[in-house]
């Protein structure tokens, strides 16, 4: 009687949740053409509520109607110096309010705004530039010097600008850049009429993502997809409310810190607290400065929190809700328990793809359910591709097994891809059920979990990712362009690179096996200066492998299987000589037997 008592009680749980997802049942998605975009949408919300606290940001606040007139101003700053609808603005900045400013400037314009990653620079940062066609920069000062470096790389067209926000340094602009601050005050802040007449089937922003191409790719966000996902995930995931205050430190140039995130919340008359990066050391005190129940996250934060000492402020913290992606089950439990978190929607999605996973039910440990039709099909990981049957079909995976996940692409589940049209089609997966259908390739390992009593909705666990893309720090690394950049060492032969698991920390660390003519003469610290001028903190490997050859296939394609098994692990790797890279920076030092103790134990401080 007590087990059927449990399950009535918990069948009533989830007739509870029910009620608030009709409201995403009955969204009707945009069509391409009907006049609604993410600009006319803030608009909306701006006339709603124009007193409501709209932003936070280091000692400054907007309310909605006086972060609009800001907003309005510099989008006609913008149009006096030639951006027009259809054209690419690339933004480059920090987390901070004139990077707000800044996007929604350029979609009130029916612009498009190519959001740049703010750790790129030289050759990717200029890539970013090209890819979209972008005609025109917004930087920060913070970033500026790093711009300067890449101009002649970037090479605007003659009538493109370069407009340039301070930051917390009272300096003069660049002499390359125009004073964007400065020639706002002049300006109207009424809303400007084109806004209202933009579709819903424009581009509004481009997203980087890291592929296995070597390269970010330039993903397409529609106004409707933006949108969508806005309105969808509020409701489904933070249930937002205007009342309700996020706590945002995750970079707004992702998809999530910026569509669950910023726009979910401004789009609902909420208010958002905003930071630069994230610090567990002033989080739980911010928190109650800045009163924020809601918090958006990546399962990295979420264990650098668990790291620190218990306190009185965490214990007092007003976070209710949370939402976000790559929390370990081996802690979920542990840490909504000690920060009393009553809401934890885990998410799962991509800036290009055509389907999103949201754990609307709050239940444990899964990423949730979806609306769109998905498939796990079985996937061959030593040959990096998937299983087919004798008729050419795809195999459906055993329930309960990882298979790679696939969305059907449809007209409300679309998939818009990228800037580049062959990397496009790589992502699209044909002849899975039936001849001529379509599918997004996730390149994403799922696998369905049993969560109970879920409305008859299939739940979902994440597993891992396929091919040469890994996850570190909470970013997706290429393990092709980190082997470009180490391949330019004279005395790299070639490099291997490959994501290895470290125990207890989220994703997969990298480590480069390289083939070197002489493993004792090896120039080490040119290696380090390389990868450290070229690459992204992220990207940097953690481990080195030196050897003298590299195995490879009979079609000459390097062999990743049994590096990632052996790893780290001096019992596995022979001769080999391992160098790790502290978790605090610095030069990388051969492994010894107490650091590879402190790897093996989690204390190491990955």
């Amino acid at each position: 009687m007590r087990v059927l008592g449990q399950r009535v009680t918990e069948a009533l749980r989830v007739l509870g949740e029910a009620r608030h997802i009709l409201p995403a049942l009955t969204f009707k998605l945009p069509d391409h053409g009907d006049q609604q975009s993410l600009g006319r949408a803030f608009e909306d919300t701006v006339a709603a509520h124009p007193q409501r606290m709209m932003l936070l940001f280091e000692g400054r606040q907007w309310t909605y109607e006086a972060f609009n007139a800001q907003v309005n101003r510099f989008a006609r700053v913008l149009a006096a110096h030639g951006v027009n609808r259809g054209d690419t603005v690339a933004l480059l900045m920090e987390n901070r309010a004139e990077f707000v400013l800044s996007m929604l400037a350029t979609m009130k314009l029916g612009a498009r705004c190519a959001l740049i990653n703010n750790s790129l620079t030289g050759r990717s940062l200029a890539h970013c530039v090209t890819a979209t066609d972008a005609t025109f920069f917004i930087v920060g000062d913070e970033r500026a010097s790093v711009v300067d470096q890449a101009r002649s790389a970037i090479n605007l067209p003659a009538n493109g600008l370069y407009f340039w926000f301070a930051d917390t340094q009272a300096v003069a602009p660049p002499d390359w850049c125009v004073d964007a601050q400065s020639l706002m005050s002049a300006q109207s802040a009424d809303n400007l009429p084109i806004t209202r007449d933009i579709t819903a089937g424009e581009i509004a922003l481009y997203i980087f993502t890291s592929g296995t191409t070597g390269m970010p790719k330039a993903a397409i966000l529609l106004h409707r997809k933006g949108l969508a996902a806005s309105t969808v995930l509020g409701q489904l995931g933070f249930r937002i409310v205007p009342s309700d205050r996020l706590y945002l430190c995750l970079p707004i140039y992702h998809a999530t810190g910026l569509g669950p995130g910023l726009l979910a919340f401004i789009l609902s008359g909420a208010s958002v607290f905003l930071r630069r990066q994230f610090s567990a050391s002033n989080f739980w005190r911010e928190t109650l400065d800045y009163q924020t129940n809601c918090f958006i996250y990546v399962g990295e934060l979420c264990r650098y929190l668990m790291q620190q000492v218990p306190s009185a402020e965490e214990q007092a913290n007003p976070l209710t809700k949370m939402l976000g992606n790559g929390l370990r089950p081996d802690i979920w439990n542990e840490f909504k328990q000690r920060f009393g978190i009553r809401r934890l929607c885990e998410i799962y999605g991509s800036s290009e793809g055509n389907v999103t996973f949201a754990n609307f039910f709050n239940k444990d440990k899964t990423i949730g359910a979806t609306f769109a039709k998905v498939a796990l099909v079985e996937y061959d990981l030593e040959r990096d591709e998937i299983v087919r049957d004798a008729n050419g079909r795809c195999i459906e995976a055993v329930k309960g097994e990882p298979g790679l996940l696939l969305g059907e692409i449809t007209k409300d589940y679309a998939f818009e891809g990228y800037t580049n049209t062959e990397a496009t089609a790589q992502k699209v997966v044909g002849h899975v059920v039936k001849e001529g259908d379509r599918w997004f390739n996730t390149g994403d390992l799922v696998r369905e979990i049993d969560v109970g009593f879920a409305l008859g909705l299939a739940h979902y666990q994440f597993v891992d990712r396929t091919g040469d893309t890994f996850r570190w720090r909470a970013e997706n690394v290429s393990t092709n362009e980190v082997a470009e950049v180490i391949n330019q060492h004279p005395e790299v032969l070639m490099a291997n690179v490959y994501g290895v698991a470290l125990p207890g920390v989220e994703g997969k660390a990298g480590m480069a096996a390289l083939a070197v003519p002489s493993v004792a003469a090896f120039d080490l610290a040119a290696l380090t200066a390389l990868v450290d001028e070229q690459l992204p903190a992220y990207a940097r490997p953690v481990f080195l492998r030196l050897q003298t050859t590299l195995e490879t296939t009979g079609t000459f394609k390097l062999v990743k299987t049994a590096l990632r098994e052996e790893a780290f692990h001096p019992e596995r790797v022979g001769d080999d000589v391992i160098y790790a890279r502290p978790a605090a920076g610095g030069d990388y030092q051969i492994m010894t037997a107490a650091v590879y103790r402190q790897l093996c134990e989690g204390t190491a401080g990955y």
